[in-house]
């Protein structure tokens, strides 16, 4: 039987054995043939589907996500499951966003306020709304 090793497939995908084979287990990508002796033998289509997968985290997709993106991409579904499906992701980064510039600026606001040297620690904006906030 011909094909790539595991340690091959993770080369060539830039990640590691483990990462291919927790991939498997999530049943993000199938279980491969194996040759008699039980070594799994894996086809270049592996390495596209981890491809695949890489890069749909890069753009913020989770595991669950990118398995949905996986089963509708091969079950030959309209293309307007994939953008109602991205839309929902767009909606979820930028109410991540909105969250991240109100912790910043909640955090630049008691920076400012904090008197810096000379003071204690106790005293600083900081350290109070850590301590009081509920």
């Amino acid at each position: 039987m011909e094909g790539l090793s595991i340690s091959k497939v993770a080369n060539e995908a830039a990640i590691n054995i483990e990462t291919v084979r927790y991939y498997e287990k999530r049943g993000l990508i199938p279980e491969p043939p194996r040759t008699e002796k039980g070594y799994r033998i894996y086809s270049g289509e592996y390495v596209d589907r981890i491809r695949f997968i890489k890069r749909a985290q890069e753009l913020g997709f989770t595991l669950d996500e990118i398995l949905q993106l996986l089963r509708i991409s091969e079950g030959g579904h309209d293309a307007q499951i994939v953008k109602e499906f991205t839309y929902e992701k767009i909606q979820e980064i930028i109410w991540k966003i909105d969250d991240l510039l109100l912790m910043k600026n909640t955090l630049q606001k008691l920076s400012d306020e904090c008197p810096g040297p000379g003071v204690p620690s106790s005293k600083c904006p900081i350290i109070q709304d850590l301590t009081n906030h509920k």
